[in-house]
């Protein structure tokens, strides 16, 4: 005699996912498309078993992971209900508006704090390698400069080569999360395409060098006070900028 159909079925469906994934998702896309929206109460553990041709415990650990996600919750005597989706977190460094002068000032005021530090752990911690992709991204911003190219790639990834060399992921993480807008070249120059003034690039060059030189001295110390004292003339120029009101909004 033949088996119930729902005994012969494997426990995971021809796509390769469990029976559990494939009600979950099919749960999930109802809810997102709009067929139970807010508030709605589910069809029961009966209608869903006979919807899905799977068991109850199925359905239970479907319902299970959507409230884990925050989508559902079960009511005791009254059913499962959909909820509303939760309210977007917003997240840091998104309302950042690179145009201005006083937003970049904000920026390098933070970066100030914690790339002096970083410096500071480079000198300490960096090993052969990350000192090697220090000087090589020294040479490509030096290089780009000197072919009249744009320097903001090169300049972020030195900037970045030094946080990664704490070997603390967290400060290559915090220039990751803001990018290479990091380096507020544009307020500079009218356009994108403007090439920066060489007498600001030389002076960047002789602090990035500055830099450099000691962490790959092992001088905590002066890394920390040529990481601030390049950041802090980078405050000073855009602030005499802020004055002028030469370029962007504030």
């Amino acid at each position: 005699m033949d088996m119930p159909a729902k005994m012969r079925r494997s426990d995971r469906s021809e796509t390769g996912r469990t029976l559990v994934e494939t009600v979950r998702e099919a749960l999930r896309d109802q809810i997102s498309s709009g067929r139970y929206p807010p508030g709605t109460r589910l069809p029961s553990e009966a209608q869903m078993t006979q919807e899905f041709s799977v068991s109850r415990t199925v359905i239970r650990e479907a319902i299970a992971s959507l409230r884990a996600d925050g989508l559902v919750e079960p009511r005791q005597g009254a059913g499962v209900f959909v909820l509303a989706p939760p309210a977007p977190v917003d997240l840091p460094f998104q309302n950042i508006d690179f145009v201005r002068i006083s937003s970049m000032i904000e920026l390098l005021e933070l970066r100030t704090a914690v790339e002096a530090e970083a410096a500071a752990l480079a000198a300490q911690r960096r090993s052969p390698a990350q000192e090697e992709r220090i000087i090589g991204c020294l040479r490509e911003v030096d290089r780009a400069a000197d072919a009249g190219e744009l320097t903001v790639e090169a300049d972020f990834a030195l900037h970045l080569a030094i946080a990664e060399a704490t070997n603390n992921p967290r400060f290559g993480d915090f220039l990751s999360m803001i990018g290479s807008n990091l380096i507020p070249r544009k307020v500079l120059t009218e356009s994108d395409s403007e090439p920066v003034p060489r007498e600001y690039l030389d002076v960047i060059s002789a602090e990035h060098h500055e830099i450099v030189n000691a962490i790959l001295d092992g001088d905590e110390d002066a890394a920390r006070a040529a990481m601030r004292q390049h950041l802090k003339g980078s405050q000073a120029r855009y602030r005499a900028l802020l004055r002028a009101g030469s370029f962007g909004k504030t």
